[in-house]
């Protein structure tokens, strides 16, 4: 059994794989391509308002189907998937996003559904029902999302180049377009919407590689006639990547995102960016009036003559083999008193996970592994510096490179904490370290740090963070059989389930902190 400590750093293991069969009896029997192109899950999301402790629910979205599961923690020989409602699409759109929300009535779940028709369904999950549609993009719906901070309010991002905001209040029954942020932001299609935890701003993004980070007001409680407008966001970049973006997240007040081609997700800064400072509003965002400028920045001074930095990359974590594929979605679990979780499906059957508090951590031991050196304390062993458990012993292939990494993480090159970066790790959990005896590697000598060359390379290359434009490793890789296209990874509330769904209408069931006859062990 692992002790509290070990616990806290455990990474996801697969429990089940959760494979739906289409019930398409009316398509011709030669037409197995028709088939094949509807069996793909696009989208899975976890329903954020059951009670703390209740068996977590998820939704995963086919073009054609949503289908409602629920996750049990059962010995592990036992299936811990269970479908609660299949509700299925027979109109002519194809589906491909979802998020949650409630009824303000009876706070039922209902699930908001969109894809290529424009429109944004509501189902009531519990009845299985359809309850309302709301009309009003002009082009295909490629991104959901609902506010954190009102469950009430839902965005939209289309190809129509805008990004709605929908009140499902009462109030707002008769225009439940509330505001509609678009103007000179965006030029093609829309792929991914996303709201800070305060429910005030919104970072959208998609075919023209363009960031944009909005404001957002406080709506109303009343009726509004017409929703809000606005033209410009207060942050917009097409510097952060160099292809299509088809992710887009808040860590924090950090922004991770992915673009197709690159292999990597990218966590980088706005400068002058605080969700503490008082809200801007919308005559404050900049206007493109220097077309050649390829960011804008309402959070960025510009009195000087020199052009100050607008955004500063922090790291890239590395996510190889994806090819030409895109729509694949990334998902950042992170709650307060918990571990940062970054979790990512390629298109090679892998799926990768990143502990962001490992970072820090292993900064930590390495300054105490230079400390004791200098004077001239034990490194490893009885009475040497405690190791993390998770910092394992490894042999790393070597390579120019990542020697020259070791190398300067062994003479202390830097290892400065990134800006903003250590206050949102440190937030996800403390830094809990087990003690551990362990003689010295054979090549310690070499690097006076107790450890061998091969060491330091391996754990270089998977948590130090000193070099913003290197990638970063997976800290666990987990592979499937056959061939698996990761679409979008989903969390429980609570982080003990990770659900990575993708073609075949094929769902991965991951799991840590499981439970057998009542007491938590480690999933095998």
């Amino acid at each position: 059994m692992p002790s509290a400590e070990s616990a806290e750093w455990e990474l996801p293991r697969l429990r089940a794989s959760f494979l739906f069969q289409d019930d398409y009896t009316d398509l011709p029997a030669n037409d197995q391509s028709a088939s094949q192109d509807l069996a793909e899950f696009f989208d899975v999301k976890f329903y954020p308002y059951n009670p703390r402790g209740a068996p977590p629910v998820f939704a995963a979205t086919s073009k054609k189907h949503i289908v409602v599961c629920r996750l049990t923690q059962t010995d592990k020989d036992t299936q811990p998937c269970e479908i609660i409602q299949l509700i299925r699409d027979d109109g002519d759109d194809a589906n491909c996003a979802s998020c949650w929300s409630r009824d303000p009535a009876t706070e039922e779940p209902l699930l908001c559904v969109a894809g290529n028709n424009s429109n944004i369904k509501i189902y009531n999950v519990k009845r299985g029902t359809l309850v309302k549609t709301l009309v009003g993009h002009g082009g295909g719906i490629n991104d959901l999302a609902t506010s954190p901070d009102n469950p009430l309010i839902i965005a939209s991002a289309s190809d129509d180049t805008t990004i709605r905001i929908w009140s499902l209040a009462a109030a707002h029954e008769k225009q439940p377009c509330v505001c509609i942020l678009g103007g000179e932001s965006h030029s093609y299609d829309l792929l991914s919407v996303a709201f800070h935890n305060n429910g005030r701003y919104l970072l959208t993004t998609g075919h023209d590689q363009v960031i944009n980070l909005w404001a957002l007001p406080e709506f109303p409680t009343e009726h509004l006639d017409i929703p809000f407008v606005f033209q410009y966001p207060h942050f917009s970049s097409s510097e952060i990547h160099n292809n299509l973006v088809d992710c887009v997240a808040f860590h924090g007040d950090l922004i991770l995102s992915r673009a197709c081609h690159e292999d990597s997700i990218v966590l980088w800064q706005i400068e002058g960016f605080s969700s503490a400072d008082p809200i801007p509003g919308p005559l404050d965002a900049p206007t493109p009036t220097d077309m050649a400028k390829q960011t804008r920045s309402y959070f960025t001074p510009t009195l000087s003559h020199a052009r100050p930095a607008m955004f500063t990359r922090l790291a890239q974590f590395h996510t190889p083999d994806c090819g030409v594929q895109f729509f694949m979605r990334f998902r950042m679990f992170h709650v307060a008193g918990k571990h940062p979780i970054l979790a990512f499906a390629n298109a090679r059957s892998r799926t990768f996970f990143w502990d962001f508090a490992r970072f820090g951590s292993y900064s930590r031991y390495m300054d105490e592994l230079r400390e004791a050196r200098e004077a001239g304390r034990p490194l490893v062993g009885e009475g040497g510096v405690a190791k993390p458990a998770w910092l394992v012993v490894k042999r790393g292939k070597k390579t120019p490179a990542a020697n020259a990494v070791a190398q300067a993480a062994a003479a202390g090159d830097g290892t400065a904490s990134l800006r903003s970066f250590a206050a949102v790790s440190s937030a996800g959990g403390g830094d809990k370290e087990s003690m551990v005896s362990a003689s010295p590697d054979p090549e310690s000598v070499v690097t006076g740090l107790g450890h061998s060359r091969e060491t330091l390379q391996a754990w270089a290359e998977m948590y130090d963070l000193s070099d913003p434009v290197g990638y970063v490793k997976p800290h666990r890789t987990l592979q499937i059989e056959g061939g698996f296209v990761g679409r979008q990874v989903g969390w429980s509330p609570e982080g003990e389930w990770c659900v990575v769904v993708g073609n075949g209408n094929r769902a991965l069931i991951y799991q840590r902190w499981a439970k057998e006859k009542g007491v938590a062990t480690a999933v095998a």
